[in-house]
């Protein structure tokens, strides 16, 4: 079964080509960073009508390096949230418009329930291991942060999740007030390899042992406080480069700490030995070091999709896609966008 996989939650107009939820024929990107670099995050206007310029290339360069046609595909899935209701909207607006006119049958798809289905794409050729139901997924993205226990590809029931601000919200605030341009993820990432994560004591924000949701709330109004003080001194784009590299390696590092423990907790809780980690977080450095690190003291086996699949694609959407229609699930043209969809 050939899915065409569609993808537009933020700011990434994105499609894909997939057969029988595994197999990557292609996967297109086009990525609006340079748009929004400028203000330090993703202006939804902006965003929405850069996706309206690009949907149409975007899909059209999906099936030419799929070597297929539109009638070749036999469904298709789209992000029908969570995200930017502008951003949702042009790609599910696209879909309907496909499916009414090619009579294809589409499902809308919650992209954070895809991100731990890239764990399952291969291209061709490739041929890797892949988790064990039931597994539990660690989901770490700019708009959410969850673990969640999978017993199948499309069923599973929610541990914990944010109560606040996500972990990837937390690195682009922070890395906002550090003048380190966006997005900031990468930029922390990048800067805090040459920092002392012990340099500055940030509280892990656990909430409480074996507890299950997340809060990253605090930890960032910790940095902003720490900032404040420094800048007695001077304002903060005249900080010396080895204290904003400390700032960031520590701040990251009481993410990273809080992130894999509570994954531990979570494994403890529900017996499996299998862990997924997925989502814009997931391409972090330091998180992957220690959850490898994790995985080997603890017999775990981790499951990381390589980085380009951990940000938001279409493959992962088509992956899902493929496994509701197998279900009978359809769309309806109806169907609106909804841009707070939770997990569950």
């Amino acid at each position: 079964m050939l899915i065409l996989g569609i993808e537009t939650s933020c700011d990434d107009t994105a499609a894909a080509v997939v057969r029988d939820g595994t197999r990557i024929l292609s996967s297109v990107v086009a990525s609006q960073d340079a748009i929004h670099g400028e203000y330090g995050g993703v202006v939804p206007e902006l965003a929405s009508r850069r996706h309206i310029e690009d949907i149409i290339p975007v899909v059209e360069e999906g099936l030419k390096r799929a070597n297929v046609k539109m009638d070749d595909i036999d469904a298709i899935g789209v992000t029908q949230g969570p995200g930017l209701v502008g951003s949702i909207l042009v790609g599910l607006s696209f879909a309907k418009a496909v499916s009414y006119v090619k009579g294809k049958p589409f499902v809308g798809v919650n992209h954070l329930e895809a991100h731990p289905l890239a764990v399952f794409l291969e291209e061709e050729g490739e041929k890797k291991e892949v988790p064990e139901f039931p597994f539990v997924a660690l989901i770490v993205s700019g708009g959410h942060t969850a673990l969640l226990s999978f017993n199948d590809f499309i069923e599973y029931r929610v541990l914990g999740q944010t109560r606040d601000d996500a972990a990837g919200e937390a690195f682009d605030k922070v890395a906002k007030l550090l003048g380190l341009g966006y997005p900031g993820g990468v930029a922390i990432d990048r800067i805090a390899r040459d920092g002392d994560p012990e340099a500055f004591a940030f509280t892990r924000p656990y909430i409480a042992k074996g507890n299950l949701e997340f809060s990253f709330s605090g930890i960032k109004t910790a940095v902003l406080n720490v900032v404040k003080g420094l800048e007695r001194k001077g304002p903060v784009e005249r900080l010396p480069d080895e204290t904003v590299k400390d700032l960031a390696a520590s701040f990251q590092e009481a993410v990273v700490e809080v992130l894999v423990t509570k994954a531990l907790w979570a494994l403890d809780k529900t017996g499996s030995v299998n862990l997924v980690c997925a989502g814009g977080v997931a391409c972090n450095s330091r998180l992957r070091t220690r959850l490898d690190e994790m995985a080997r003291d603890k017999g775990i086996r981790l499951f990381i999709p390589p980085t380009h699949f951990c940000s938001d694609n279409g493959a992962m959407v088509a992956a899902a896609a493929y496994h509701m229609v197998k279900k009978g699930i359809r769309g309806e043209l109806s169907m609106n966008a909804r841009p707070s969809w939770q997990q569950g």
